[in-house]
């Protein structure tokens, strides 16, 4: 009798033992990769060049390969849908930036997605400025000298770039608009590559972006940054004030960017993958590339991510309120 126990506790055991090693078989192959690391805009681009800079050392961490996968389009939309049909197993991840997960539901009606119930979030890696350049066609080296000279134009008209339509950068061009009593026209196009290809072009003479977008051209001089988002001066732009000091409040709570996954992803492949994350933007070159191209470089756990997501939608949702904007 005692034997006949010990036989079936031994058995047990072993059915556990080989449900557990399924398990963790099953948790394996979910990445057997590649893993598609997603991005909303087109090649070219600051976040294109962000993901290239995350992906080359994701994949030392994950153990597979990582591709770049460009669905540009509707400012991120397309990306985003695509990632709410993709299977929840760790392959498909989503790299973005506030425009797509915040802004775009509280602007389009129908967007093909919820942000909070389609995505789980991964991981955050920065924050950033949006900013007001100036391109070198202009002889403005300040907003007051593009004030100036947008009133000299006639009628104080100018045509605005703006890297999606109904975007942070589009409600920051009608601010300054009517902050200065400027019919300024926001020019939406499809990502930042396009509209600085304009600017550097001098089809237009000015354009509203992100630090990533604007920086590497600012630092050579083509074009001017006369203003940015935040509480304080960037550390790589010291001498632009914020639109705070300029009298433009409102703007001081930055956009950021984070990784996502589709719901239903397991928490373990999620744990893993936010792990990954954490130990590549800690890598001195990896901040050091990020610093450069104008971001605050910091990691936010999931819940983190979740949180300073929902903080800035109630932000916005506020601002695009009082701008009158009606949800198209």
């Amino acid at each position: 009798m005692v034997q006949f126990q010990v036989r079936q506790f031994v058995q047990q055991i072993a059915k556990t033992l080989a449900v557990g090693t399924l398990l963790a078989a099953g948790l394996a192959q979910a990445q057997t990769g590649p893993v598609k690391l997603m991005v909303g805009f087109p090649a070219g681009g600051g976040t294109d060049a962000i993901a290239r800079i995350l992906a080359d050392k994701l994949k030392d961490q994950i153990g597979v390969s990582v591709v770049v996968d460009n669905k540009a389009g509707a400012g991120g939309q397309i990306a985003a849908q695509a990632l709410k049909a993709a299977a929840p197993d760790g392959n498909t991840l989503f790299l973005s930036h506030d425009h797509t997960i915040t802004i775009l539901p509280l602007v389009v009606k129908n967007p093909g997605y919820d942000s909070n119930k389609d995505f789980v979030p991964v991981a955050g890696f920065a924050t950033f400025v949006n900013g007001l350049a100036v391109s070198g066609g202009t002889p403005a080296k300040s907003m007051v000298e593009y004030v100036a000279w947008v009133q000299k134009q006639g009628a104080g008209l100018d045509t605005v770039g703006v890297p999606a339509p109904a975007s942070v950068p589009e409600f920051l061009v009608k601010v300054i608009g009517q902050k200065y009593k400027l019919d300024l026209q926001a020019a939406p196009y499809r990502g930042s590559a396009p509209m600085m290809a304009d600017m550097l072009g001098n089809q237009i003479h000015a354009g509203v972006g992100s630090m990533p977008d604007f920086y590497e051209n600012q630092k050579a001089g083509k074009i001017r940054m006369v203003a940015v988002m935040g509480k304080t001066r960037q550390a790589a732009l010291p001498d632009v004030p914020t639109f705070t000091e300029l009298g433009l409040a409102g703007f001081e709570d930055l956009p950021f960017y984070g990784i996502f996954a589709p719901k239903g992803t397991p928490q373990a492949t999620v744990d893993k993958l936010s792990n990954a994350v954490a130990k590549v933007v800690a890598m001195p070159d990896v901040r050091e590339r990020l610093t450069a191209m104008g971001l605050t470089v910091g990691y936010m756990t999931p819940a983190q991510l979740a949180s300073r997501e929902q903080a800035y939608a109630k932000t916005w949702a506020r601002i695009i309120a009082e701008s009158g904007f009606k949800a198209q």
